[in-house]
């Protein structure tokens, strides 16, 4: 991808949920709920202190995530809607 965000930001696709509750009900569009689990396209090079040290992000380019329901601003790159956010709205990475 051409686009790298600046600073403490990450570029996030979002993974979609299951189809089917674990019941087996189908779950229609629009009754879904966007997921809240991403994966990380790209990455900035990171937060600076005060003393304009540089604080290295936390998470990679393909680290599966969590993040807050309302995170982020959804952008479209190449035909494709990703959220570009704050490292420190993502609640963690998923091993």
């Amino acid at each position: 991808m051409a686009f790298k965000p600046l600073h403490d930001r990450v570029l996030v696709r979002r993974i979609q949920g299951e189809d089917k509750t674990k019941g087996g009900l189908i779950i229609p569009d629009t009754a879904k709920e966007k997921p809240a689990e991403g994966e990380i396209v790209s990455v900035g090079e990171g937060a600076r202190k005060d003393s304009g040290e540089l604080i290295a992000p936390a998470v990679k380019a393909g680290d599966r995530i969590l993040f807050g329901k309302w995170s982020g601003t959804e952008v479209t790159l190449n035909g494709e809607e990703l959220l570009i956010m704050k490292e420190s709205d993502i609640l963690g990475i998923i091993a």
